[in-house]
């Protein structure tokens, strides 16, 4: 048994066979995560002293990254006493992952590969989450994660974006055999992606690509319930897709200082918006990145390409969160 250091001082144990998240999640204390496979970059995390090995191997972090220290939480087991670059999210008030089922109140399409899909809980549900946070959807022997678009209700229904994948186990359901009243089960809340309210923050900036909008829509909505605090801050909201259909919703919410920008990466000449990358139509901004936060939705690519580029224009990197969406068969 080894013992992990947290950089505020807290410590818990992990045996050799344990990854660092796991054991964490053990000791009751929660790291930042997202897919828990080794396939997005959320749990990154550098190791400052001691020695890890990998579960699987390593296809994320670049080579410069994994010289520099930095692994996978969920991914990296000790094999020594180790210290980590990181802290506990503290007193956020996580609720407790389960298993329940669900059935199928509303799928429809809404651009041609997204549907829409609203599920209904049972009355007796006790189910609560944070805004942002996913879910795994479980249809016999498939589980696919989604990201809930929507903040807690109290009819107890939960809507989600499904994107079309070709030979997609799960897409293929939804878009060719799905139906009302179909059960299926859920189990989460999962992950770490949410609103943290700071303060000293000016600038508030979403970053969504295709169907990652669907937890940025979430945070919105709870922001539009209690728009007050945020009454003295700049909500940026750059959604990306390739053509003008990808953008499959308006995004209208009660919020002073709100700006919405459609980004479009393959549009023809009709489109009068702006055209590229949401990345760099953001970095056109008269933003002072040193006083922003940014929350980066969608792709992986994109994640990772924002990242760097607002972090070479005095973004602090702890101010930069994201999920990302990977896809599976």
């Amino acid at each position: 048994m080894f013992e992990v250091q947290l950089k505020n001082g807290k410590v818990f144990s992990c045996d050799s066979e344990t990854n660092i998240l796991a054991a964490s999640e053990q000791a009751g204390l929660i790291l930042e995560h997202s897919c828990l496979n080794a396939r997005c970059r959320s749990c990154k995390v550098k190791v400052l002293e001691g020695e890890v090995v990998n579960e699987q191997e390593e296809f994320v972090l670049s080579k410069d990254e994994i010289k520099d220290g930095f692994v996978l939480s969920c991914n990296a087991k000790p094999i020594s006493n180790i210290k980590l670059d990181i802290e506990d999210l503290g007193d956020v008030n996580f609720h407790k992952s389960t298993v329940l089922p669900a059935k199928i109140d509303v799928i429809e399409t809404i651009g041609a590969d997204i549907l829409r899909l609203i599920l209904r809980l049972p009355p007796s549900s006790k189910f609560k989450f944070l805004p942002g946070q996913y879910v795994n959807i479980i249809k016999g022997d498939i589980k696919r994660s989604y990201s809930i678009a929507n903040i807690p209700r109290k009819d107890k229904k939960i809507e989600f974006y499904i994107r079309k994948h070709n030979r997609g186990l799960m897409s293929d359901y939804f878009f060719s055999k799905a139906k009302i009243n179909d059960l299926l089960r859920l189990e989460g809340p999962l992950g770490t992606f949410f609103y943290r309210k700071n303060d000293s923050i000016k600038d508030i900036i979403f970053l969504a690509t295709g169907t990652g909008i669907a937890p940025v829509k979430a945070i919105l909505e709870e922001f539009n319930e209690d728009p007050e605090y945020l009454n003295d801050k700049n909500i940026w909201l750059f959604w990306g897709g390739r053509y003008q259909k990808d953008i499959f919703f308006n995004p209208e919410f009660n919020l002073k200082n709100f700006i919405f920008t459609p980004v479009l990466s393959r549009e023809n000449e009709d489109w009068q918006g702006e055209k590229g990358y949401v990345q760099d139509i953001l970095l056109r901004q008269e933003i002072d990145f040193e006083n922003a936060v940014v929350y980066a939705c969608g792709s992986n690519n994109m994640i990772l390409s924002a990242k760097i580029l607002l972090i070479k224009n005095n973004l602090k990197e702890n101010n930069f969160y994201s999920d990302a969406f990977v896809s599976s068969n």
